[in-house]
C-alpha cells in the first residue's frame, strides 16, 4: 500500500511538473515567433499609408485675388478631429485589437491627442511671423512677449486711407464792410463745405516712411469778397523720412520678422519633439504591456502548480501520509500565488487603458469597448546593442537633439534683442523733405464795364479845407460833399471753373511748396533704453547659462542611457542563464524524486523557482527593450529609429513609411 501511495504521488507529481516546462517551451517558441502571432500579422491588411497636409501657410497672407474682400475676412478653420481613425478597425479580428510596435507607432501619430495639440504651435508661430512681416509686434503664445526698445516706426502694409465730409456753417457777422454802416441787426454769413480726402502711407525695412495725401475741399459762401464762389482747392502732399541714429539700418525694422522666423523653426522643433516623446512612451507602453501579458501567464502557471501541490496534499492527508501542517502551508502558497495572479491580472489592464488612451482619441468609442489588446511583437533580445564612447554619443546627441536646436534659436534672438536695444540707446535724429502743389478754382464774378452806373450824387453842408477856404468836391458846383446813396452797380458775368482747373493747377506746379529738415530728440537720461539694454544683456547672459546647462543634462540623459544599456543586457544574460540553471535544478530533482531521495514538497519547490526565474528573465528582456528606447530617445535617433520624417508644409523630399499626419503628401524628388 505505501508502495502504491509513493508511485500515485510520484505521478501527480510528474503531472503537475507539466505546466512549468510547457510555459518554458512556449516563450523559446515566441522567441523564434510564434505560428499563431505569425499568422495573425499576415492575415491583418497592411494599413495604407496616411498623409495628412498642414493645410494653408499661415505666415502668408491672403491676396485680393480672385476675391477683393478676403483680407478682411476671417480666415475659415476646420474643426478639429476628434474622431479615431479607420485603420484601428482594420486591425480589429474577432474582437481583439492585434497590434504591432510599428502599428502602435503609426496609429498614435495619428490619433494622440499631445501630438495634436502640439501641431497648433507652428501654426500659432506662422501667424504672428505674418505679423511681424506687416510690422506689427509678434505674440508668444497667448501672452504678448517682452517687448524691448521700439519696433518699426510705420507698417510694413501700405494703408490707404480716405474721408468724405460736409459742412454748412452760419456765422454771424461784425463787420461794416460786409453788413454794411448803419445796420442795427446782425446779419449771417452761411459757408458751405466738403471735403474728399485720400492717403496713401507705407514703411520699409530701412526705416523710411513715404506718405502721399491728396486732398480736395469745395466750399461756397454768402460773402462777396472772395475771388471764387464756389471755390474748389486740391492739394497734393508727398513727405518721405529717414531715421538717421535710432531706428536705422535693417535690424532694428525687421527684427520681429527675424524673430518670429526663428521662433517658427523653434516651435517646428518643438513638434519634432513632441513626436519623438510620444513615439517613446508608446513604445515604452508597449513593452510594458507585453510584459504584463506574459507575466499573467507565469503567475497562472505559478497558481496552477500550488493548486496541483495542494489538491494533492489534501489527499494524502485523507490517507494519512502526510500532516496537516503540509497542507496549511500548500493552501498558504495557493493563496499567495492567486494573489500574484490577480495583481498581474490587475496591471494588464491598467497598462492595455495607457496604451489605449496612447494611440486613440477617443477610448470610449463604441468598438473600442471591452476591447483586448494583443501585441504581436514579442520580446526579444536586440542583436546588438551599440556601446559608444561617451564623447562620441554626446556630440551626435548635441547635433540631433531638437532642445539644443531650440536653445540655439533662442540664443540668436537674445543676440538680436541685444543689438536691436543698443540702437535704441543712440538720440532719434529724422531727416525729412516735402514736397506739395496746390491748385485754386471756381466760379468767378468778373465785370463786363468799367465804369459804375446806377447811383445818385447829393450835396450837403460846405466842406473846407486845412485853411477854411470851401471847395468843390466832385464836378464843378457848388461846395459841399458829394455822397453816393446805394452801391455802385457794374456790369458782371460769371467765368465758370472747378476741379479740372484745380487739377490743372497742381498737375502744372503752378503753386509749389518744398520743405526739408532734421529733427533731434535727445532724452538727456535714457534711462528707459538703458533699462532695455541692461535687460537684453541678462537674458542673452541667462541664455548662454541655460544652454551649458541643457548640454550637461543631456551628458547625463545619454550616460545614463548608456549605463542602462549595458547593465540591462548584463541582466538578460545572467536571468537568461539563471533560468537555465533553474531548468537544470527542477530536472536533478525529478530525478531524485523518482529514485526516492527527495519529496514531492521539494520538486515543486524547484519548479517554482524556475517559474520566478522565467518572470526575472521577461522582465529583463523587457527593461532592455525600453532600455534601447531611451537609448534612441537620449540620442536624437528616435525618428531615424522608426523610419519617421517631420517636415514642414514649405518643405519638399523623399518621404519614407510611417508618415506622420500633419505633412505633406509624399514627394519623389532628386534630393532629400
Amino acid at each position: 500500500m505505501a508502495r502504491f501511495s509513493h508511485a500515485a504521488l510520484a505521478i501527480l507529481t510528474a503531472a503537475s511538473l507539466v505546466v512549468s516546462p510547457a510555459y518554458a517551451a512556449a516563450q523559446e517558441t515566441q522567441a523564434q515567433g510564434s505560428p499563431t502571432q505569425a499568422q495573425a500579422q499576415s492575415a491583418v491588411s497592411p494599413a495604407p499609408t496616411r498623409s495628412l497636409s498642414f493645410g494653408p501657410d499661415y505666415s502668408k497672407g491672403v491676396g485680393f485675388f480672385p476675391d477683393v474682400l478676403a483680407p478682411y475676412r476671417p480666415i475659415r478653420m476646420p474643426a478639429p478631429m476628434l474622431t479615431n481613425t479607420p485603420r484601428l478597425d482594420q486591425l480589429m479580428q474577432d474582437g481583439k485589437l492585434m497590434l504591432s510596435l510599428d502599428d502602435a507607432i503609426s496609429i498614435a501619430l495619428e490619433n494622440n491627442l499631445d501630438i495634436a495639440v502640439q501641431r497648433f504651435t507652428p501654426w500659432i508661430a506662422e501667424t504672428q511671423l505674418l505679423k511681424a512681416k506687416a510690422g506689427g509686434v509678434p505674440q508668444s503664445g497667448t501672452a504678448q512677449q517682452v517687448v524691448l526698445g521700439s519696433g518699426p516706426s510705420a507698417s510694413f502694409d501700405p494703408v490707404f486711407t480716405s474721408n468724405l465730409n460736409w459742412s454748412r456753417a452760419s456765422i454771424p457777422v461784425n463787420n461794416p464792410f460786409i453788413s454794411g454802416t448803419g445796420t442795427t441787426a446782425l446779419t449771417a454769413l452761411t459757408n458751405y463745405n466738403a471735403n474728399v480726402n485720400f492717403g496713401y502711407s507705407q514703411g520699409f525695412h530701412t526705416g523710411t516712411n513715404v506718405s502721399i495725401a491728396f486732398d480736395n475741399n469745395r466750399s461756397s459762401t454768402t460773402s462777396t469778397v472772395n475771388l471764387f464762389n464756389p471755390s474748389v482747392q486740391s492739394t497734393m502732399i508727398f513727405t518721405v523720412s529717414q531715421p538717421l541714429l535710432n531706428g536705422f539700418g535693417f535690424l532694428p525694422n525687421t527684427r520681429f520678422i527675424i524673430e518670429a522666423k526663428n521662433t517658427l523653426k523653434a516651435a517646428e522643433s518643438q513638434f519634432q519633439q513632441q513626436v519623438i516623446t510620444t513615439i517613446t512612451q508608446v513604445a515604452t507602453d508597449y513593452w510594458e504591456l507585453a510584459f504584463a501579458r506574459e507575466n499573467v501567464k507565469v503567475q497562472e502557471a505559478a497558481v496552477g502548480v500550488s493548486t496541483k501541490l495542494y489538491e494533492d496534499n489534501k489527499k494524502q492527508l485523507e490517507i494519512g501520509t502526510m500532516a496537516p501542517l503540509d497542507v496549511l502551508t500548500a493552501e498558504s502558497q495557493l493563496a499567495t500565488d492567486t494573489q500574484n495572479l490577480i495583481v498581474a491580472q490587475t496591471t494588464k489592464l491598467q497598462d492595455e487603458t495607457v496604451l489605449l488612451v496612447a494611440i486613440t482619441k477617443n477610448p470610449l468609442a463604441a468598438n473600442l469597448t471591452g476591447v483586448e489588446i494583443v501585441p504581436t511583437t514579442s520580446i526579444a533580445i536586440p542583436d546588438t546593442v551599440e556601446n559608444l564612447p561617451l564623447g562620441d554619443a554626446v556630440r551626435e546627441a548635441w547635433q540631433k537633439r531638437p532642445e539644443i536646436t531650440q536653445a540655439e534659436l533662442n540664443l540668436k534672438n537674445a543676440g538680436i534683442e541685444v543689438r536691436a536695444t543698443r540702437n535704441s540707446l543712440l538720440p532719434s535724429l529724422n531727416l525729412f523733405g516735402q514736397y506739395s502743389a496746390t491748385g485754386l478754382a471756381g466760379n468767378a464774378t468778373v465785370p463786363t464795364s468799367t465804369t459804375p452806373t446806377g447811383f445818385t450824387a447829393i450835396t450837403t453842408s460846405p466842406v473846407v479845407d486845412v485853411n477854411g477856404n470851401p471847395f468843390s468836391v466832385g464836378n464843378p458846383g457848388p461846395p459841399g460833399v458829394l455822397a453816393f446813396v446805394g452801391s455802385p452797380i457794374f456790369a458782371t458775368t460769371v467765368k465758370p471753373g472747378g476741379l479740372g482747373d484745380a487739377l490743372s493747377n497742381v498737375i502744372n506746379n503752378n503753386f509749389p511748396t518744398y520743405a526739408a529738415g532734421i529733427n533731434l530728440t535727445l532724452p538727456l537720461r535714457n534711462r528707459s533704453a538703458q533699462a532695455d539694454s541692461a535687460r537684453a544683456l541678462l537674458d542673452e547672459r541667462q541664455l548662454e547659462v541655460q544652454y551649458r546647462q541643457l548640454q550637461n543634462s543631456i551628458v547625463l540623459n545619454v550616460r545614463n542611457a548608456i549605463i542602462a544599456l549595458q547593465q540591462d543586457r548584463a541582466q538578460v544574460a545572467a536571468a537568461e542563464k539563471a533560468r537555465i540553471l533553474a531548468q537544470q535544478t527542477l530536472d536533478a530533482e525529478q530525478k531524485k524524486y523518482q529514485l526516492g531521495t527527495s519529496t514531492s514538497y521539494n520538486v515543486v519547490l524547484r519548479a517554482r523557482d524556475l517559474t520566478s526565474a522565467q518572470g526575472t528573465e521577461l522582465r529583463a528582456k523587457a527593461n532592455l527593450e525600453e532600455a534601447v528606447v531611451n537609448f534612441n530617445q537620449a540620442m536624437g535617433r528616435t525618428l531615424e529609429a522608426n523610419h519617421i520624417v517631420v517636415a514642414g508644409a514649405r518643405k519638399g523630399g523623399v518621404y519614407r513609411e510611417p508618415l506622420i499626419p500633419g505633412t505633406p503628401e509624399p514627394v519623389l524628388t532628386g534630393n532629400q
